[in-house]
């Protein structure tokens, strides 16, 4: 007998199984076509379906046999880590770090996001290093570090910490000069007590807000803002080009301040910061509804967030937000800044003046919707006397009938304009009020951005100056409550102020100037 007999035995004897299971699979496979035709012909549907179920399951085990063998499963392994292998992954990191370095930087942190291979080489110091002393170049600023670092060469940029100078690049280019921007901050407007550009700041470095919303299972889904409105003392963020999840499984509602870097590169990628800025529990005890129209109805869920709802349904319209400029750029950048400021600063203790933190404040109020501005004054030299003080408020009298400001007046009517991807309209009877009030030192005290609204009086005083009827705002908080009390004049759709007192938490004061009222 020949070697090469030999050999096809061999090879025959090492896959008998196989070829036996080939074969007859394919007999009975014959077998059973020929008999769902026969079947097919005497129209019997009953055990035309039982035999497919049967061919099926039949295919389904000698598929399962086939693989368990091991000469298959060799077989189809190697086929998978074939067509699994990159050529780039086979090349030598030195090369690949030669054509990376040729990316700029918004490419060079798009790859990243590829597998943990990428991440690790677009992480190079020494490449985002480059890119660093660039930028810097650009604004003609050289510090002492960039000069040490220049010395030491590319051992002293390597010896960095992960990912160091990539996060310098990032807050280069994102304009994160805190020095700078801080700067523009303490240039304080007279009138309203609070810093003239804090817009200019939050559009030069680009800060947007976003909302996150969580429901019973735990699953999160985050939505970008549509537009907002600047005014001189609060910020008004909308959402209304957006799907929500239905109101009665939502949970947790968070809001964030986001600063992202301007790179070149699809936006939902690009890196950047998230502030948590405040969490709202949405289950459980809420306001009373705002206001509503013949289409919306708004509830206020406290932290300036107001949401609006289909009249009909509990289905979710738009989401709006009240930020006050007191400190918004530090609350919607504490994540990114080292190290964050401090939340406030409590009043130099007092021991000679026995009613320190009874007097010398000042308020700065302003109604306004997303339009205009519908009332703002300035009010200074504000006192109680400790006998006043009850049910543990301290009351600031604003306005009274014997002390009214010619000025307290509303120009045109209260509404508060709404608008969706599809619809708009606008709220009668409600707008937003900003309270500034300032402690003795000109610091601020008590900062309020939130929606308000006008409803009849149920105890209509007697007045002389006025024929028309008398309505009150109310806004009330954990720090303190605001009341406001309006006359109308009947042949003009015109409001007067005639009273308005500032009622601020006992427990606030004391906190804030060491005090035991």
């Amino acid at each position: 007998m020949s070697s090469q007999s030999v050999k096809t035995q061999r090879q025959d004897a090492g896959q008998p199984s196989i070829i036996k299971s080939k074969s007859m699979s394919r007999l009975l496979l014959l077998l059973l076509v020929n008999i769902i035709l026969a079947l097919m012909l005497l129209h019997c549907r009953a055990l035309l379906n039982r035999f497919s179920v049967f061919v099926f399951n039949f295919l389904r085990k000698q598929r399962k046999a086939a693989l368990q063998h091991p000469l298959v499963y060799r077989m189809t392994s190697k086929r998978k880590e074939k067509t699994c292998e990159n050529s780039l992954e086979r090349m030598p990191a030195e090369i690949i770090l030669r054509i990376v370095s040729y990316l700029d930087p918004g490419s060079l942190f798009c790859i990243s996001l590829i597998n943990k291979h990428f991440q690790e080489l677009s992480n190079s110091n020494f490449m985002w290093y480059r890119f660093y002393m660039r930028e810097c170049s650009k604004k003609k600023k050289a510090s002492q570090e960039d000069q040490m670092i220049r010395d030491l060469g590319v051992m002293g940029v390597q010896e960095r910490p992960k990912r160091y100078w990539r996060n310098a690049f990032f807050k280069e280019v994102a304009g994160l000069n805190v020095n700078k921007w801080r700067t523009k901050l303490q240039r304080i407007d007279p009138y309203s007590g609070l810093p003239r550009q804090t817009e200019e700041v939050i559009r030069s470095l680009c800060i947007t807000w976003e909302i996150t919303v969580t429901d019973g299972r735990g699953r999160r889904s985050t939505f970008e803002q549509s537009h907002a409105s600047f005014s001189s003392t609060a910020v008004f963020v909308f959402w209304g080009a957006v799907t929500w999840p239905p109101f009665n499984q939502l949970t947790f509602l968070e809001l964030h301040g986001v600063l992202r870097v301007p790179l070149d590169c699809p936006v939902p990628y690009r890196p950047g910061w998230k502030s948590v800025m405040s969490k709202i529990k949405l289950q459980g005890e809420h306001r009373e509804l705002c206001v509503s129209d013949k289409i919306v109805k708004m509830l206020y869920v406290g932290q300036g967030v107001t949401l609006g709802f289909w009249k009909d349904q509990w289905g979710i319209a738009f989401v709006m937000v009240n930020l006050h400029n007191h400190r918004l750029v530090e609350r919607s950048l504490h994540a990114s800044i080292s190290p964050c400021p401090a939340a406030g600063v409590n009043a130099l203790f007092d021991d000679v003046d026995p009613e320190y933190g009874l007097h010398g404040y000042t308020a700065y109020i302003e109604l306004h919707n997303t339009v205009r501005v519908i009332m703002s004054n300035r009010f200074s030299q504000l006192f109680c006397r400790r006998d006043q003080i009850s049910d543990g408020y301290l009351p600031l009298e604003v306005i009274s009938e014997n002390n009214r400001s010619p000025n307290t007046h509303l120009d045109g009517d209260i509404s508060l304009p709404w608008r969706t991807e599809a619809l708009h309209g606008t709220i009668k009877d409600c707008c937003m009020i900003n309270l500034t009030v300032w402690d003795e030192a000109k610091q601020p005290f008590w900062c309020v951005s939130a929606p308000v609204v006008m409803t009849k009086a149920s105890q209509d005083t007697v007045s002389y100056d006025f024929d028309g009827g008398s309505f009150s705002i109310l806004y009330q908080d954990s720090e303190g409550r605001v009341e406001m009390r309006l006359k109308q004049m009947e042949n003009k759709e015109q409001y007067f102020v005639v009273n308005l007192v500032i009622y601020i938490a006992v427990a606030k004061v004391n906190k804030h100037f060491g005090r035991h009222y």
